[in-house]
């Protein structure tokens, strides 16, 4: 099936991880049309993943339970940890990549920047302030902790950055559609690229 990597096989992944704290399975797709089927305990990370989903043009499928009765910490950072390693496993050898992108994106009165670096040298910076620490049930904390997490697995620097905001989910919502479309602009094929964008060779 042709694609945007050129008509090459697919570049998607699947992981099932379970722990004694969560049982995971997740497919991801770079090369996809923005389906999202999410199915997690924790509903505000679903919210959030569609939007990730729906602006990279990714297709996502998640399957998630946690031990919610304690807390969504361990549920939130788990799938960040398998994510981040099926994004890995889906570029491969990241051949013909873009590599680099900055994108903002603006929500409301809320305006967030994601930068990324397909570098395969885990790197994450975080700059943001939140009016309120919870949305709803949702403990905002968590939002590092997944993208840390995802940097981190995918082997990516990733750098996001909260300008300003009132509105704690709007500030939220802008850092993921940016997400998005960051990945997506930094994954993408561009025909200029030959073999790997590093004078090293590789990545």
């Amino acid at each position: 099936m042709a694609n945007s990597n050129g008509g090459a096989a697919p570049r998607q992944a699947s992981i099932s991880r379970t722990t004694n704290e969560t049982d995971i399975q997740l497919t991801f797709a770079v090369d996809g049309s923005g389906n999202a089927q999410l199915e997690t305990d924790v509903p505000f990370l679903n919210h959030m993943l569609d939007l990730f989903t729906k602006h990279g043009h990714f297709d996502l499928s998640v399957q998630a339970r946690g031990d919610i009765e304690i807390d969504d910490h361990h549920t939130v950072e788990d799938i960040g940890i398998c994510l981040g390693q099926v994004i890995r496993e889906a570029l491969g050898d990241k051949k013909g990549i873009k590599r680099y992108s900055s994108v903002f994106i603006p929500m409301d009165e809320a305006l967030a920047q994601v930068v990324i670096d397909v570098s395969n040298r885990p790197h994450f910076e975080y700059r943001a302030e939140y009016p309120s620490d919870r949305v709803g049930s949702f403990d905002v904390q968590l939002v590092h902790e997944f993208l840390w997490k995802l940097a981190l697995e995918a082997r990516i620097t990733l750098h996001v950055i909260v300008h300003y905001g009132q509105n704690t989910h709007h500030m939220i919502e802008a850092v993921f559609k940016a997400l998005g479309r960051a990945l997506d602009e930094a994954t993408s094929i561009d025909p200029r690229v030959n073999g790997v964008p590093s004078t090293k060779g590789v990545l």
